[in-house]
């Protein structure tokens, strides 16, 4: 995992659609600097909550995306929604919504994390943290203040 960027992305805010919104955002962000992103979760019912809130979670913006399927187009959908099988085309950006490192964070040269006041998740973060460390990334941590 050398040579990879981690940033762990901290809010205070302890409700998971605080989690999921800000994820929307870092999505949308890297949709518009041209950017392909992975947004991965182990639960796929947080991940529908997140498919949703890409149309909805801000007025003015547009996020092309689409759950990965085999009739989903690679060239038309930048931004991936996952909980299971993976495109085989590279990404550069992964945002992970789950408790524990997932193996497709070997494919992405970037890797956003997300932490919220949940404490349970703030304690699967720090482990997250952890591994990253023990892979020999020095993760960089953003304390997002409330919008």
């Amino acid at each position: 995992m050398t040579g990879q960027r981690v940033d762990f992305y901290v809010i205070e805010d302890a409700t998971p659609v605080a989690r999921l919104k800000l994820a929307c955002r870092l999505a949308e962000k890297a949709f518009l600097a041209d950017q392909r992103v992975l947004i991965w979760h182990s639960d796929p019912d947080e991940l529908k909550k997140v498919d949703d809130l890409l149309w909805t979670f801000a007025d003015r913006s547009f996020v092309p995306h689409a759950v990965w399927g085999p009739n989903v187009s690679l060239e038309d959908t930048p931004v991936l929604l996952s909980s299971g099988p993976l495109p085989e085309s590279p990404f550069d950006i992964l945002i992970n919504l789950s408790s524990e490192v997932p193996a497709c964070a070997q494919q992405a040269p970037r890797i956003a994390e997300i932490i919220d006041g949940d404490e349970e998740r703030r304690r699967e973060g720090r482990a997250r943290f952890k591994t990253y460390r023990d892979r020999g990334v020095q993760p960089v941590t953003h304390n997002i203040r409330p919008e």
